[in-house]
């Protein structure tokens, strides 16, 4: 029997973007100030443009002059810590355009981190009303949205690393999990990237922040040219996959590399995860992050722009972010069409 129903491309028209807030009992804590000052970046950003479902134990303070605060709706809710595209819903959508929430267990990066008050977020979320949609219970598996990116076409991107992550699920080989996805989803088919890493990186090779699928069969991804950098060889590895994937129609993807961001460092000299694929996709801009690089932002900026024409590519400066190895991608969830009611 046909499945009625589809992963949307992040492109795909959207209802809400999704901010779970920082806060003094996170691990943002010793330099909330800073942080909160690229949130409320964000947030400014995004509230501007179309509707920002605000999460946090609190309303934060620092929003109560925004311009735009009417197009905040926001839901009380205890958190650890700030990672909405991976504690967030999977969106998927039947034909007739009904919503359909996908709440996968969020386990910390495999247990890494405590994920007991994330993980039960989106729960809180749907008994809030303000999401329109059927709830799918699907806390048997552990999958973060930043470990996936679809076309909406039928095409998922993945990395091998995180998927099969014994810290994930483990009971399951690289066939099963296919098989699941597929399922899960209503795929035609998987292109798993065995290549690529970031050092600082916690997640063990999201996607997201290594390549992105976008519009017309096309993949942007971190590109690296400096043979002395330790990522060069694994960088080089997964630009040879990419050159090999083809589309479901038989075809080579259109290729766009991203400039390597110069190389940072915390307070205690270990490298942190700054990359440009760790963009955002609005419905008419793309959020991006920036690292007071001008020549590397520029050009990451020229690229995002070949990529998304006729939507305005606008930079955040996440070098705060990157302080807690993440960045702009990692801190957004959205939601697609349909899922906002109305009467919001």
């Amino acid at each position: 029997m046909e499945k009625n129903y589809f992963l949307p491309a992040e492109w795909h028209p959207q209802s809400y973007i999704q901010l779970t807030w920082p806060h003094s009992e996170t691990d943002w804590n010793y330099m909330l100030d800073d942080v909160e000052a690229c949130f409320l970046n964000l947030a400014r950003e995004i509230a501007s443009r179309q509707p920002l479902l605000l999460v946090a134990p609190e309303y934060p303070e620092i929003l109560k002059g925004l311009d735009c605060k009417d197009n905040i709706h926001y839901i009380s809710c205890p958190t650890n810590d700030t990672w909405a595209r991976d504690h967030g819903f999977i969106t998927l959508l039947q034909h007739d355009g009904t919503p359909l929430l996908l709440d996968f267990c969020f386990n910390g990066w495999g247990m890494k981190f405590a994920a007991n008050k994330d993980n039960l977020i989106n729960s809180r979320i749907y008994q809030s009303k303000l999401l329109n949609g059927e709830y799918i219970n699907c806390r048997n598996f552990v999958l973060e949205g930043g470990s996936i990116e679809s076309d909406g076409k039928g095409t998922l991107l993945t990395t091998s690393t995180c998927l099969l992550a014994p810290n994930r699920n483990d009971t399951m080989d690289r066939s099963e999990l296919e098989k699941y996805l597929k399922e899960r989803f209503n795929l035609q088919q998987i292109l798993w990237l065995d290549h690529g890493f970031l050092a600082g990186d916690d997640t063990d090779s999201h996607v997201d922040t290594l390549a992105r699928l976008c519009p017309d069969d096309t993949i942007v991804y971190v590109q690296c040219t400096d043979s002395s950098d330790e990522h060069y060889k694994e960088l080089q590895l997964m630009e040879e996959q990419f050159k090999a994937f083809r589309t479901l129609e038989g075809k080579p993807y259109r290729l766009l590399p991203l400039p390597m961001a110069e190389t940072a460092y915390d307070e205690e000299g270990n490298r942190l995860p700054a990359t440009y694929a760790n963009f955002l996709i609005m419905n008419q801009a793309v959020l991006y992050p920036t690292y007071d690089q001008p020549a590397n932002d520029l050009k990451a900026a020229e690229v995002l722009a070949q990529a998304f024409p006729g939507r305005k590519i606008v930079g955040i400066d996440c070098r705060a972010l990157i302080q807690q190895h993440g960045s702009l991608h990692c801190v957004t969830m959205q939601y697609p069409e349909n899922v906002k009611p109305d009467k919001f």
